[in-house]
């Protein structure tokens, strides 16, 4: 049997709504989270946490690289830009021939 939860859905659900719509106004998107999270009572990093899945699961974010949600006149369509991955370092291997394999 699964543990039960810590927050009632309503209030995630309440939460990812109030998240969102404080991101998208610039003169309230800094500390929105936070602020956000002090007036319900919950973890910033839950709160986060919860914006970041409900992103994926509407498409706004794919793969953990955010997506770019533009508005068009009669629906909203969602494009991706591409993030460059990270750079990793790169092993590279010096192939020896063997005697007598040519």
């Amino acid at each position: 049997m699964a543990a039960p939860r810590k927050y009632p859905d309503e209030l995630r659900e309440r939460a990812i709504r109030m998240a969102l719509d404080a991101r998208r106004d610039p003169a309230t998107k800094t500390g929105a989270l936070k602020r956000i999270a002090g007036q319900l009572g919950i973890n910033p990093e839950t709160l986060r946490n919860w914006v970041v899945q409900a992103e994926v699961n509407a498409g706004l974010r794919i793969c953990g690289w955010e997506g770019v949600a533009t508005t068009s006149t009669s629906t909203t369509e969602i494009s991706t830009r591409q993030v460059r991955p990270p750079t990793y370092p790169v092993r590279t291997v010096q192939l020896i021939p063997r005697e007598g394999s040519e």
